[in-house]
């Protein structure tokens, strides 16, 4: 979907009444922790909008052998997900610009970020919109899976 097309649709969402959620992230290894995030995000508004880092990005962010998943099947799980219905990548190391032209009525992280440390939160405030934290599920990262994994094959 051609950036235009994607904005035209959160457009069309929001003459409709829709209420648009956003939340981004590197969803690397699918876990359960991800799908309760993502879930209880969803559960926000009409319509959730995924913002996903690029293989780069996600290699910058995280480091080496990392992504684990290309960006094309990180996308297609996602894709996968009854309560996601739209993902867009970006190359960004924020998803500042995306943000900035989606303007999503609720913008949602994980709490394991401060209010003030949310990108984006003052762009969504301005323009009337929320910014919510949910509660992470405790002992789910893709960081200690990859430990765990790692711990098994050796």
């Amino acid at each position: 979907m051609s950036n235009e097309a994607f904005i035209s649709l959160i457009k069309e969402w929001k003459e409709k009444g829709q209420k648009v959620v956003f939340t981004n992230g590197c969803f690397d290894l699918i876990h359960a922790g991800h799908i309760d995030y993502l879930e209880k995000a969803g559960n926000f508004g009409d319509k959730l909008v995924v913002g996903l880092n690029t293989d780069r990005s996600v290699l910058e962010l995280k480091g080496p052998g990392r992504p684990l998943n290309d960006q094309n099947a990180r996308a297609r799980i996602l894709a996968a997900l009854e309560f996601v219905d739209l993902i867009t990548l970006f190359d960004e190391d924020t998803p500042h610009r995306l943000i900035s032209q989606v303007v999503p009525d609720i913008l949602v992280k994980g709490n394991d970020y401060a209010d003030e440390d949310i990108v984006g939160a003052g762009i969504v405030k301005e323009n009337g919109g929320e910014v919510l934290t949910v509660p992470l599920v405790a002992g789910y990262s893709t960081s200690e899976l990859i430990r765990k994994i790692t711990f098994v094959n050796k």
